[in-house]
């Protein structure tokens, strides 16, 4: 149902009974790394193209989550799914032979909110009864659309994220699962200017501050209603933007604000400057990381909010500032767990 001017809130609760989480090798050398369903060494994952590494790896997690639903692939009505690359090939060659119903999205690194919302309106509207999500994105693949070969070794500033290889699936269902999706809102699209392709957390801070803003206007909420105010890849930069920009609204969320891009990576071993990014950067920390804090009941309630940098080589080169924006998602912990408590 509608709740305040751009939120909705979902009445029967849609359910998370079913993850997977595959990334690369640098990802499990991480902080997280102990937390994935799988580690590839091999970053071309057995293909001849960055591409096919990617379509392969979104496979292999959207089958550990249909596995972990104890469900068969026919049984999803709709699946929710993108990427970062032209046309969605990773996805659209990724997951062709699993012959589910298939409604790709874009909305750059914020993918994983916006399919996660959408997939929600599926189920809790009684139109599918299992829904699935899924999202990726690959170092390699992405530095060769939206930046420079690999083999040009170019330096990168140090506002500048390091693309996540990884892919995060997730199955929604009205069964009890590992977590509940309340509530959620829709973000908008915010452009201040920022012209430096290399500093997307700049670019996407304001379109988070946004999003939040008008979430705790919707639910009349505050900071401490969460555990966690969860971002997606604003990075080190981005983060503190964020936590200043809502500070000037007297809204403060230090205590509770997290980022998976910061999450991801040890900068201090891993040199990978801001932290991470893509659309496999939430999506793999939710999956792996976050779903299971809920699960256990160590966070009650956290605000989910993947990032996005609406940009493309084409408005790049034409000179045009990069758009930021940011989804919204409420995720709560089973009920059998809060009534535990």
């Amino acid at each position: 149902m509608q709740q305040g001017k751009s939120s909705l809130k979902f009445l029967s609760e849609p359910s998370i009974i079913g993850v997977g989480s595959v990334v690369g090798k640098k990802e499990g050398e991480g902080p997280l790394g102990k937390f994935f369903d799988e580690i590839e060494e091999d970053p071309l994952f057995g293909t001849d193209t960055w591409e096919k590494a990617e379509s392969t790896m979104q496979k292999r997690a959207l089958l550990l989550a249909i596995k972990n639903a104890n469900i068969r692939p026919e049984d999803i009505r709709y699946l929710y799914a993108g990427d970062l690359l032209g046309q969605l090939i990773a996805t659209s060659f990724g997951v062709m032979d699993l012959n589910i119903p298939l409604l790709g999205l874009y909305g750059a690194c914020s993918t994983m909110g916006e399919a996660l919302i959408l997939s929600s309106m599926c189920i809790d509207s009684k139109n599918a009864d299992y829904s699935g999500v899924i999202t990726s994105s690959h170092y390699a693949s992405a530095e060769k659309q939206f930046r420079f070969p690999l083999d040009y070794g170019n330096q990168r500033p140090f506002s500048s994220t390091w693309t996540v290889t990884g892919a995060g699936a997730v199955i929604l269902g009205n069964t009890n699962g590992y977590a509940r999706i309340t509530g959620a809102t829709v973000g908008k699209i915010v452009d201040l200017g920022v012209e430096d392709s290399m500093n997307m957390g700049a670019a996407m801070a304001p379109a988070a501050c946004d999003t939040i803003l008008r979430h705790f206007e919707d639910f009349n909420r505050k900071p401490t209603d969460y555990d966690k105010i969860i971002t997606g890849d604003l990075g080190v930069i981005g983060q503190k933007i964020l936590i200043n920009l809502l500070a000037k609204e007297d809204i403060h969320i230090y205590e509770q604000s997290m980022d998976c891009g910061i999450e991801m990576y040890d900068n201090a071993t891993q040199d990978t400057h801001a932290g991470g990014s893509g659309c496999g950067c939430s999506a793999t920390t939710l999956c792996a990381f976050i779903i299971k804090k809920l699960q256990s009941g160590e966070w009650k309630r956290v605000l989910f909010i993947p990032t996005g940098a609406l940009l493309s080589p084409t408005s790049f080169n034409e000179g045009q500032s990069v758009p930021g924006i940011a989804h919204a998602v409420v995720l709560e912990c089973p009920k059998e767990v809060s009534s535990n408590d």
